[in-house]
């Protein structure tokens, strides 16, 4: 298990003032009975059954709504629930606004045992985050996230891709200024189109064009190397495969495997870069990775290799134990 893994709770919109574009939590927040602390009990209980040791690697993470902006005794009593099991888990994890960050609201969550604070900032563009409807600016999560990082918190940046005003350049502009405020982990979500929501609106209205998923996978490879590049590991790619999530779906960028489809994209252009830097002719090359990562080298329905092989290249996987996650090295019989 590695060591992000969550215990996850979901509160179901909660506290939000806002409906965000793309958002269907409020319409989600309708059929989902929002958890009480006796809920709160029996889930940790039943994750200390099933995952026994391998509980101290996992965090509890409330997730779903804006943690802090929720009715403050429920708030509290949600954490409270979690105190008798703090010893068993490596911490506790929750998300939330930007703009509802301030130093009592610390303390508190400090006296209670969290570690981690996650901030959906989605953007760092001021245009883009008016348009999504998010009622905070970019100035908000520089603000919480130097409060969150100064009280001794993991701090969790989250980013959204494909929002209505977004390019590529400003979302790559996004992630540099969001790299700059130092997080520990990022999550990057492409923005999908689920009904019910503004989005959904607005591509029915012809007033929102979806990226397609070979952007969006262009794009985010971009994102997870330069992420990489500054040592900040990206814990999520694209939302979690929900049977709930498909039939919601209207349009938008949705794989299952979306990360696998990206880090496939990165291994495939680091072999081409390889193979033009060796001055390696066409022919038979063996591309090593490290284990476990021969299936994203081949490609999903093995496209990267089928793609060599039209540049003329006739490509065996090899492992190397040296090497790191999406490095590469090729060699020549």
């Amino acid at each position: 298990m590695k060591s992000h893994a969550n215990i996850a709770i979901f509160v179901p919109h909660q506290g939000c003032p806002h409906t965000c574009t793309f958002c269907d939590q409020r319409t989600i927040s309708g059929r989902t009975q929002p958890p009480s602390p006796e809920d709160v009990s029996r889930i940790l209980c039943r994750a200390l059954e099933q995952m026994g040791s391998r509980a101290g690697q996992g965090e509890v993470a409330f997730f779903g709504g804006s943690f802090t902006t929720i009715d403050p005794g429920y708030r509290r009593a949600l954490l409270q629930a979690v105190q008798p099991y703090r010893d068993n888990f490596a911490g506790i994890r929750l998300s939330t606004r930007p703009d509802a960050v301030d130093e009592a609201i610390l303390a508190e969550l400090k006296a209670f045992g969290v570690t981690a604070i996650e901030l959906g900032a989605q953007s760092m563009d001021d245009g883009v985050l008016d348009l999504a409807r998010r009622g905070h600016c970019a100035a908000d999560v520089e603000k919480a996230a130097a409060l969150i990082k100064g009280a001794g918190f993991s701090l969790g940046l989250q980013m959204m891709t494909g929002l209505p005003g977004g390019t590529g350049e400003t979302t790559l502009q996004t992630a540099e200024k969001l790299a700059d405020l130092h997080p520990d982990t990022m999550r990057i979500y492409p923005a999908l189109t689920l009904e019910g929501t503004g989005l959904a609106a607005l591509y029915r209205a012809g007033q929102y064009l979806p990226p397609t998923l070979e952007e969006t996978v262009e794009l985010c490879a971009c994102l997870l190397r330069f992420f990489d590049s500054r040592g900040i590991r990206v814990i999520r790619l694209g939302l979690h495969d929900e049977a709930q999530l498909r039939e919601r779906l209207v349009a938008g960028p949705y794989h299952p495997a979306l990360r696998e489809l990206c880090e496939g994209k990165i291994l495939l252009d680091a072999a081409k870069q390889e193979l033009a830097r060796q001055e390696i002719p066409p022919g038979p090359v063996t591309l090593y990775v490290t284990s476990g990562h021969q299936s994203k080298m081949a490609g999903q329905n093995r496209r990267n290799l089928l793609h060599l092989e039209q540049l003329g290249y006739r490509c065996a996987i090899g492992t190397d134990p040296l090497l790191k996650p999406l490095q590469l090295r090729v060699e020549c019989p």
